[in-house]
């Protein structure tokens, strides 16, 4: 049984690095593609509770929707920005600043929660930021010139994301799918209205590759992989968890610089060892 709930979230971490790739066949504004994906999982979602007759009770959880609301909404700016970010660098640089996440929420925890930070959430907190400043290029980013817009995009993601977590822990009551979907639906509500007031919709752009593409984020990327993942973690421990899900940005960085013949620095390559490096260290010693 573990075995396979460590195959189901590898798999579903393999999935999630190539969301970058896939983004790029698919010629919609950022915010079109999130409110599509965040459209195509919420329907899948809800078949999938229908089939399994699973029912969301609204009057347990009533106190949580503020908090469901919220970080749904902030997963939908997530989205746009990160998309942004795929747009003006690589799929690696943009992949390796977004993983600054888990940095901001070990700093901003203690602030919140009155944890006490240690000193190796310190060490890691200045090693990772090291490790950001080194993927930007130290003043060299890059000879198209937006490369350093596609970093900030990518660390503005890694900021709505850790809103994302961080508001999580505010939700006891609704858990895994149910919470899931939820979450989409909010992210829905913000998005919807973005997309009207940016340029509305442009699905008729897209050719035949552009609407697989599309397809896939939203049902595979999005829907079935949510499922498999939240079904995962329910059988791993917290350390099984933050190794694998490291599979993510190192299937993003190989597809970057392997496939599509994305440069990448030896100083970049060097930063994302820090970011991923000392927040996997932080994240192990925490669960230690």
């Amino acid at each position: 049984m573990k075995m396979n709930a460590k195959l189901m979230l590898s798999i579903s971490m393999i999935i999630f690095g190539t969301i970058g790739l896939l983004s790029r066949n698919i010629a919609v504004s950022s915010g079109e593609l999130a409110l599509y994906r965040a459209v195509l999982a919420s329907v899948l979602l809800i078949v999938y509770l229908l089939i399994k007759n699973e029912r969301i009770h609204f009057k347990e959880i009533k106190k949580e929707l503020i908090f469901l609301l919220l970080s749904g909404m902030a997963m939908g700016i997530n989205w746009i920005l990160l998309f942004e970010a795929y747009k003006y660098t690589t799929i690696s640089a943009a992949t390796l600043s977004y993983y600054f996440a888990p940095v901001l929420v070990t700093v901003i925890c203690p602030f919140l929660f009155r944890e006490k930070l240690t000193k190796i959430q310190i060490i890691c907190f200045i090693m990772s930021t090291i490790g950001l400043v080194l993927i930007t290029g130290i003043g060299n980013v890059g000879e198209s010139g937006t490369d350093l817009i596609g970093i900030l995009f990518g660390l503005g993601a890694a900021v709505f994301y850790a809103t994302v977590i961080l508001l999580n822990k505010f939700i006891k009551k609704v858990e895994g799918i149910h919470r899931t979907l939820l979450q989409f639906l909010a992210a829905i509500i913000i998005l919807i209205p973005y997309v009207c007031f940016t340029g509305g919709c442009s699905l008729g752009n897209l050719d035949s590759k552009g609407w697989i593409c599309l397809l896939v984020i939203g049902l595979v990327h999005t829907g079935i992989t949510y499922c498999m993942y939240f079904s995962a973690l329910k059988e791993l421990k917290g350390q099984e968890t933050a190794i694998l899900s490291y599979i993510d940005p190192l299937v993003a960085v190989l597809i970057s610089v392997v496939l599509l013949g994305e440069s990448m620095t030896l100083l970049q390559l060097l930063g994302g060892v820090f970011i991923l490096g000392f927040t996997l260290w932080n994240e192990l010693s925490g669960e230690k």
